[in-house]
This record gives structure tokens, sequence and C-alpha cells, in this order.
């Protein structure tokens, strides 16, 4: 089994058992570690750092430089990620359908072909976000910040909270919306 020693509070206990893969031991959270674990594994390590709501987000992200970062941002400061900071992640291609992301600092983020239908991002920040061919069906897109984002085929359909500007200055854009 492998031995994932996290930074808790004390309500957790300092190491935390994992399924059979090679040991991976970390003394401090490190981001590394996480993306090199299973899926499984990140699931668990996010639920004894209490951030288990943010496992559909970061226990599929791909093991590149920007997202290490990214997730150093959450792991090594659990209690500071209520409006997650992803600025510059690669998120491009996966399934966040229904994820929460109030707040979400996206800017500079590639979500090129990501799926985020019905997807929470009250106040979201896309500045500069590559959200190319993404799917924002249903999602609630209130008070969220556009600028130089990309989206070239991004498909916002049935969406809420956008106002009539930004809907026409996105569909300019080459976004779908209506």
């Amino acid at each position: 089994m492998s031995t994932l020693g996290l930074p808790m509070p004390n309500r957790f206990e300092p190491t935390i058992c994992f399924s059979d893969q090679p040991q991976i031991r970390a003394d401090t959270a490190d981001p590394i570690a996480f993306l090199q674990a299973t899926p499984d594994d990140r699931r668990q390590w996010l639920q004894a750092l209490g951030l288990g709501r943010y496992a559909p987000l970061l226990s599929h992200l791909a093991n590149t430089p920007a997202n290490i970062v990214g997730v150093a941002r959450f792991i090594t400061h659990p209690d500071r990620v209520k409006f997650p900071d992803l600025r510059g992640v690669d998120l491009s291609g996966l399934n966040l359908t229904g994820v929460n992301l109030i707040r979400a600092q996206l800017h500079q983020a590639d979500l090129r072909e990501a799926i985020l239908c019905d997807a929470d991002l009250l106040f979201a920040n896309f500045s500069g976000a590559d959200l190319t061919h993404a799917d924002l069906r249903g999602a609630t897109l209130n008070q969220t910040i556009w600028a130089a984002a990309i989206v070239n085929g991004c498909d916002l359909r049935g969406s809420h909270g956008l106002t009539p500007d930004q809907s026409h200055h996105l569909a300019l854009q080459g976004a779908i919306v209506r």
C-alpha cells in the first residue's frame, strides 16, 4: 500500500494508506505526488484534506507543469480554496458537469472541449481562457468576466446569467449563444 504523509488538521491521522500503488511518500503537500497518484487515490487524498467536493475537478487532471502549480494552490492551503484559483490550469477535455466553481479564477486556463454543463460558475473569471468548443450548456454564468477569452465554438445555449451585452459580444467572438 502506498503511504502519503499529508499536512492535515489535528483531527486527521498524519498518514493515510491508499491503494496498491508503488509507495509514494510526501512529507509535505506534494502536488507532483498528487498528480502521479491514481484518480481513486487523489479522491481519498482530497477527502482527507476536507476537499472532497473538488474530486470531480482534480481527480483526472493531467500531470503538467501548469496543473502542478494549480494543484499546489489547493493542497498546500486547503483552508483557502473556497474560491478556486485555477489560473493557467489545463482542464481541456474534462467532463466537469455540474461542478461548483463559484468565484473561480480561470484566467489563462485551458478549457478546450471541457464539459461544464450545468456548472455553477457565478463570478468566474475567464479572462484569457481558451474555451474553444467547450460545452457550457445550462451553466450559471452571472457576473462572469470574459475579457480576451477565446470562445470559438463554445456552446452557451441554455446558460443562465449572461447579460445581453455579454451574449452579443460572445456570439461575435464565435460562441454559440442561442
